[in-house]
């Protein structure tokens, strides 16, 4: 039977512990309700730098207040009085106890801008992770007119996080993350796979048009076998050797397609019944391989944000590596897509002028005319 909690029973339990950021930023704002003159050695930080909204408002009250004379600071409360009147137009919970648990809670004022500094680290480690969802939420929103434009550009905005957060912390050598990121588990998409069928159909009745396409690689397909077929007709077109549904058959079978319990007579339907054109179909196939590459990477680097042991140097080159990955699409992606330059005609050489000479007085003789 659950358990039924009386009205006045807390469940305190259901209440996940504060991190660690937190108390170090109670650790930095008592430090400087303390001795506000530690301001001006805290840098690289601002109200939205912290984890609630209470410690925003008093880092913002702290900063739009002139701080005053220590010796005056000292003997009165009227200093945090108006920090505390300031704070509360954003925080109406804030209470003055709040602030003298700041205080007592802090080790030691002089540790201010370290505190400073760790608090800046976190708050880039919730950037990278909110840039992080957005690219996975884009590419996998299917509403966009232009999915693959927008998805990049979601890349693009999560790479100027990286670039800002590395401007802040330099990385260093063997600053690697040590995350384990295990491969997603993505649902079979018949959509997909049909698409290859119609591909691998296509570019067989249509080998000519393969070899133009190598933007085009094995690992953009979905389904293993259809990869390997890919292969098998990339293969098949490079020797200059006939391309037919038997000779695409037979150059499974020496790749060991065949092991996997897949037939014969299965792999000579497959490549049956061509529709459409192999360039529409495989763009297509690279436009779902973009996609899911710009998800799996923001799935990667959301796993290197999850994980607290993560440096932020190490957030730095793990996004990095998984960014670059992405970058290698992008270019097949954009090679694919590109219009083909104009093709100019061949320039013909112009029959040179011959050189000035002496005006003629007589007809050329018939003999020459003959020559």
């Amino acid at each position: 039977m659950p358990h039924i909690p009386e009205p006045d029973e807390d469940d305190l339990d259901a209440i996940p512990p504060p991190h660690p950021v937190f108390h170090v930023e109670q650790a930095l704002l008592g430090a400087l309700l303390l001795e506000p003159q530690r301001l001006r050695d805290v840098t690289g930080i601002d109200p939205d730098a912290f984890s609630t909204a209470a410690h925003a408002a008093l880092f913002a009250a702290i900063r739009s207040l002139p701080a005053p004379d220590p010796a005056e600071h000292a003997k009165n409360t009227q200093w945090l009085d108006a920090v505390l009147t300031a704070a509360r137009e954003h925080a109406r919970g804030l209470s003055a106890p709040y602030l003298h648990t700041l205080i007592q809670v802090c080790p030691w004022t002089r540790h201010a801008p370290a505190y400073a500094r760790m608090i800046e680290a976190e708050h880039c480690r919730r950037r990278m992770a909110a840039a992080a969802q957005r690219l996975m939420h884009t590419a996998r929103d299917t509403s966009l007119p232009q999915r693959v434009a927008t998805v990049l550009d979601e890349a693009d905005a999560l790479a100027t996080v990286v670039d800002d957060i590395a401007a802040r912390f330099p990385p260093h050598a063997g600053s690697l993350p040590r995350t384990t990121v295990p491969p997603p588990t993505q649902p079979q998409d018949e959509e997909a796979v049909d698409e290859e069928r119609l591909l691998l159909a296509t570019a067989t009745a249509y080998p000519s048009s393969v070899e133009q396409m190598r933007w085009l690689t094995p690992g953009d397909f979905t389904h293993p076998l259809h990869a390997g077929l890919w292969q098998c007709l990339t293969t098949l077109t490079r020797r200059g050797t006939p391309v037919d549904p038997v000779t695409a058959l037979w150059e499974a079978q020496h790749r060991g397609l065949l092991d996997a319990g897949t037939e014969p007579r299965e792999l000579l339907a497959l490549l049956a019944g061509p529709a459409g054109s192999p360039e529409h179909w495989g763009e297509r196939i690279l436009q779902r391989s973009v996609l899911g590459t710009a998800h799996h990477i923001g799935w990667r680097i959301e796993a290197f944000t999850d994980d607290p042991a993560t440096t932020p140097y190490q957030l730095v080159v793990g996004s990095r590596r998984a960014l670059a990955d992405l970058s290698a699409v992008r270019t097949r992606w954009q090679h694919a897509t590109s219009p083909e330059p104009n093709r100019r005609p061949a320039r013909t050489r112009a029959t040179a002028a011959s050189r000035a000479g002496p005006p003629r007085t007589t007809a050329p003789s018939a003999a020459r005319i003959s020559r």
